[in-house]
């Protein structure tokens, strides 16, 4: 009987605090990546290999199958989305063409969607102080939003949230320095910017490409 052979891992990058440049001496490192199965192993009656796997230790690994992974985006869940644009840690050339996807998985008013349902999950645990730390969902329900209106304006998001004109306003959140009403406030005004930019952003998502290499890769891995 043939070795069926593991899992590889195409592209691992960086998020969290240290990706945002909001760190403190007590973050964690947090990962993303993305791996692909045995096309083999996919046929076999006994396959059960999920689909996402979390792994917690001295930092905190998100995985994703490729195919879990290009679902996701396709969707344009922000965390799939921000996978794109993310410090690179390891590529090999399938990670490397999958960065490379980027313009071809969003589409606006999908990334619309996803991205205020995001915020709004954000903004319920910051609400409800969830895990006494309301300054983090804060700072995650505002960045995620103008993460959305950059999208929607120039085709892309930056990750390190620090650089860019909201970083200063974001840091003080995420230190608790903030009113309630206040944040309610940002998140008001940058609800109804995403939504004039999204009137006039004519972004196409393209499906069959993103196909093509998922077919591609599935073809090489079958070996």
């Amino acid at each position: 009987m043939r070795a069926i052979p593991p899992d590889a891992t195409i592209l691992k990058v960086l998020v969290g605090s240290q990706a945002h440049g909001l760190a403190n001496p007590d973050s964690d490192a947090d990962y993303r990546a993305v791996f692909v199965r045995p096309t083999a192993e996919m046929f076999r009656l006994d396959a059960k290999s999920p689909a996402t796997r979390w792994s917690k230790h001295d930092s905190d690994e998100t995985a994703w199958e490729i195919g879990a992974f290009l679902s996701l985006a396709v969707q344009c869940h922000p965390l799939a989305l921000e996978t794109f644009r993310a410090p690179v840690l390891n590529a090999n050339t399938w990670g490397q063409e999958l960065l490379g996807l980027f313009p071809h998985v969003w589409s606006p008013k999908r990334a619309y969607d996803a991205f205020l349902g995001y915020g709004l999950n954000q903004r319920t645990k910051f609400l409800q102080k969830k895990d006494g730390r309301p300054g983090k969902y804060a700072a995650a329900y505002i960045r995620v939003l103008y993460n959305l209106c950059e999208l929607l304006e120039t085709g892309t998001m930056t990750v390190r949230i620090v650089d860019t004109p909201i970083g200063d306003t974001i840091a003080d959140l995420k230190a608790g320095h903030f009113r309630m009403g206040h944040v309610i406030d940002l998140a008001e005004h940058w609800t109804q910017e995403a939504c004039r930019r999204l009137g006039g952003c004519h972004q196409q998502a393209d499906l069959e490409t993103v196909n093509d290499f998922l077919t591609c890769i599935r073809t090489a891995f079958l070996k």
